[in-house]
């Protein structure tokens, strides 16, 4: 790790650019494959109907936001070198606190942000390109507007500027948000049925929870977990009773509109 980070503080910024572009590329890649992977193993589990054709407007979305992404990485390497973003170097027990309080503090920041996003003097400039893909597919995940890619992006920075994690936490968190993101726009529920039923599980988002929320803009604004939904009051009162269950026709219907 010592060289990484003696490498790190001595590249040249142009070199470092080139470096973020391609290591998020290739997030991007091996996420997509990952979700069409999941998506064909649990086909018999499907909890939303298959996305339409792809269109340009979604790869030209997902470009965009793959390099906005980077750019947000360079951010990270320039507060880093500026020493306003410090990170320890045990690897010790702390680091699963440190996922922890990553985890707790950005499954919040972000449930306040989507929640904000679906405000109706935001949602329709900011947040409605993502839900123009109800019926989501793996890609669907960078399908943002460009000003929520640098919002989410300036808060996982703020995050880091305000608590020094360890680099082996803050790679776990990185690792974690790409799998629950990729979870969460595949339209099949790869989670056992008794997920929701286990004391500790039932608490953890699914696939089922944010399918719902593509069906019904009303609930489901967490990413990770169900706290935030559950203590503000926008948990849907059957998702539970959903779980793993396809759409029901009404679901449907109020999704795609009259």
């Amino acid at each position: 790790m010592q060289w990484a980070i003696e490498w790190l503080h001595t590249v040249p910024l142009w070199e470092a650019a080139g470096l973020f572009l391609l290591q998020n590329l290739l997030v991007f890649l091996l996420a997509v494959a990952l979700g069409e992977w999941l998506m064909r193993r649990f086909a018999h589990r499907r909890v939303a109907p298959p996305a339409p054709a792809l269109q340009r407007h979604e790869l030209v979305l997902a470009s965009v936001c793959v390099l906005l992404n980077s750019g947000v990485t360079f951010a990270g390497l320039l507060l880093w070198r500026e020493g306003w973003i410090r990170f320890r170097l045990d690897t010790g027990p702390r680091v699963l606190v440190d996922l922890a309080v990553l985890v707790g503090v950005m499954d919040l920041g972000m449930y306040l942000l989507h929640r904000t996003a679906h405000s109706r003097w935001l949602y329709g400039w900011l947040h409605a390109d993502h839900h123009r893909y109800e019926f989501a597919r793996p890609l669907t995940l960078f399908v943002l507007n460009p000003l929520e890619v640098l919002g989410f992006g300036m808060l996982w920075l703020t995050v880091c500027v305000a608590y020094e994690a360890s680099w082996i936490a803050m790679m776990l968190y990185l690792f974690f948000n790409t799998l629950w993101g990729v979870l969460g726009h595949i339209g099949v529920e790869p989670f056992p049925d008794g997920w929701v039923r286990w004391p500790v599980t039932r608490a953890v988002a699914t696939t089922t929870f944010h399918a719902r929320h593509h069906l019904n803009q009303a609930h489901h604004y967490g990413f990770y977990t169900l706290v935030w939904d559950r203590l503000f009051g926008t948990l849907a009162p059957d998702y539970e009773a959903s779980f793993a269950r396809a759409p029901r026709k009404a679901e449907l219907q109020r999704s795609l509109g009259p």
